[in-house]
């Protein structure tokens, strides 16, 4: 199939400025520090609601316009999906500092058509990184305090795992896909609202002399809206893996730099070794699986991806248990909440690199068999449960392993990250999520681009005080951190074609937001506009529920106290971004989550 004419996407100075205009309708309150863990990123306003867009050929749905425009132009070129994806997420990493880029990693699944691919671009912890990493005179250390500087910086995956998947995919050259990003780079871009406000409320950031002279003025204070911001040094580490490819970033004077940012840190230095750069590799695997009928009885297959990945378990359980637990009713908040406890339970225990811990019952597919979640579903009543403890699916597995005794990780916070969802006119499709962790990861800038904090998504706690037993998702050398993003594609198994691209960013409520998603559009028939509007609520494995600000009234706050649970209002800020075919010739239409400041592109 040849790709239609299509002209040329391009950036006008006037136009970029004009983007952001009036892109958000203000600035949301601050996010309280005690909700932080939840909030991955703060809010800055909730955009009115859009109608789904409507593309006849290819599409990308991006969490920045000029990166969804990037995408769009190597679709227009003849590029892949892959090649769009990628040129996307160069350029986030310039407009979108705060939540993906060169000094991350990142999770990618791929459709050529006939086949899902799962690309693990995952950080890791380096070789001299130990269990009590986070441990300073005999206790853990605050978060806040672990997270900036050196110590919980992990080797960047993320280059490299495009560079791969470029290899296996890509059809235009690898140099190309970097020339939006290098020009905008290079001759600057609008700083957007959101940009600036995060810019202005993060705590930690202007503590970097390089991050401080790029974003804030002599007074201290963010660059303001509108600001024209160019980053030459990005822009020249752009140029330089254009032309050597990941060998400038994993070697050489570049990787030297930043070993000497993380070691030399002034307060808390990190591990990170020039080897512990040359020995990394991504991961490929097939990706993870499984089935769901939707509630008015479409069958679906739901693919993403496999461990470190928390996010496609703890979807298919939700989706599973809470459909068994509501029967032929509508889905109500308590089988939700419950069904979403009972997972997490399962996460905490189990859920770790599945190069280090082995799967429960000797499969991760265990957790998913249907005896194992009748028998959860069965545990939900009335009412929330006082504890929610995980289970052993070991009795439902055919020729299953013992599991292994383990302490459950205890709650802590996790952060960040961006969502790109793509598809091409040749039927491919792209599904990535990408993280530095915390808002501006490590706070840690090398020549233009922030390194991660992605470590601090282990365990601070290695073993149980009172049993001993080890946490699956401790510190070890060489281990990725166990993540919660969740990227999916979903395909109609009666018509047998690609329904759905999704993600979002959000830190453990990633799982809540797809999740909710695919429940609002495969059992209620919501559109992706419409899902991507619908109220937030997220729980743990505690009865805290966490609910959307300004989006829960008295009546429903005190529905869910009748039901056992304590609500803790939290701007709960996704950025989901979908796109949904409903027949399979037909056209695809995008949903833009209006909490970021995303938006679609394409043909």
């Amino acid at each position: 199939m040849s790709y239609p004419a299509s002209p040329r996407v391009g950036w006008p100075r006037w136009a970029v400025a004009v983007l952001w205009i009036g892109a958000l309708l203000g600035p949301g309150p601050g996010v309280a520090q005690t909700a932080a863990a939840i909030a991955p990123e703060a809010a800055t306003g909730l955009r009115a609601a859009q109608p789904a867009t409507r593309h006849s050929r290819y599409a990308v749905v991006s969490a920045n316009p000029l990166a969804s425009q990037a995408g769009a132009r190597m679709l227009a070129q003849g590029g892949s999906a892959m090649d769009a994806a990628i040129a996307a997420q160069w350029v986030l990493a310039l407009v979108e500092p705060q939540s993906s880029g060169l000094g991350g990693g990142g999770f990618v699944l791929h459709f050529d058509g006939t086949h899902v691919t799962a690309i693990d671009g995952r950080e890791v912890a380096p070789q001299t990184a130990t269990e009590d990493l986070f441990w300073v005179d005999g206790k853990p250390m605050p978060f806040a305090q672990a997270m900036v500087g050196g110590r919980a910086v992990g080797v960047p995956g993320l280059v490299k795992a495009l560079e791969q998947a470029h290899q296996r995919h890509g059809s235009l050259p690898w140099a190309t896909l970097f020339e939006p990003a290098i020009a905008l780079a290079s001759q600057g871009f609008a700083v957007s609202p959101r940009l600036h406000q995060l810019l202005q409320k993060d705590r930690f950031l202007r503590q970097d002399p390089q991050a401080a002279a790029l974003y804030y003025l002599g007074d201290g204070n963010a660059v303001p809206v509108g600001h024209w911001l160019t980053n030459p040094r990005l822009a020249a580490v752009l140029m330089r893996l254009a032309r050597e490819g990941s060998a400038a970033l994993y070697d050489g004077p570049l990787a030297q730099r930043m070993v000497q940012a993380v070691r030399q840190h002034a307060t808390n230095p990190g591990r990170l070794q020039r080897h512990d750069l040359l020995a990394y590799q991504p991961r490929v695997s097939e990706a993870m699986c499984f089935d769901y009928t939707s509630k008015p009885g479409i069958p679906y297959t739901i693919c993403g991806m496999p461990p470190p990945s928390s996010g496609t378990l703890a979807v298919a359980q939700i989706l599973a248990i809470s459909r068994i637990a509501a029967g032929n009713d509508a889905l109500t908040w308590l089988t939700y909440l419950e069904a979403a406890r009972l997972s997490f339970a399962d996460r905490a225990l189990y859920v770790a690199d599945p190069a280090f811990v082995p799967a429960p019952a000797g499969d991760w597919r265990s957790l998913l068999a249907p005896g194992y979640l009748r028998h959860r579903a069965a545990l939900i009543q009335s009412t929330a449960a006082a504890q929610v403890q995980a289970g052993d699916p070991s009795p439902w597995w055919p020729a299953a392993t013992s599991t292994p005794a383990a302490a459950a990780m205890p709650e802590q916070p996790e952060y960040g990250t961006t969502h790109i969802s793509v598809v091409d006119a040749q039927g491919r499709a792209v599904s990535l999520t990408s993280s530095i962790e915390s808002a501006f990861g490590a706070r840690l800038m090398v020549d233009g681009f922030l390194l991660n904090n992605q470590l601090t998504d282990f365990s601070f706690t290695a073993h149980d005080a009172a049993t001993g037993r080890p946490v699956a998702n401790r510190v070890q050398p060489g281990k990725r951190p166990r993540s919660s993003m969740t990227p999916l594609m979903v395909w109609n198994r009666r018509t047998g074609h690609l329904a759905y691209v999704l993600g979002s960013p959000g830190g453990s409520m990633i799982i809540h937001y797809v999740a909710r998603a695919l429940q609002a559009m495969l059992d209620q028939g919501l559109n992706p506009a419409q899902a991507v509007q619908q109220r937030h609520l997220g729980v743990g494995t505690s009865r805290r529920v966490w609910v959307e600000q300004g989006r829960f009234d008295a009546a429903a706050l005190a529905t869910l106290q009748a039901l056992g649970y304590t609500p803790q209002v939290n701007s709960l800020t996704s950025g989901l971004h979908i796109l949904y075919r409903p027949e399979p010739q037909g056209p695809w239409l995008g949903g833009v989550d209006p909490r970021r400041e995303g938006s679609a592109a394409g043909l």
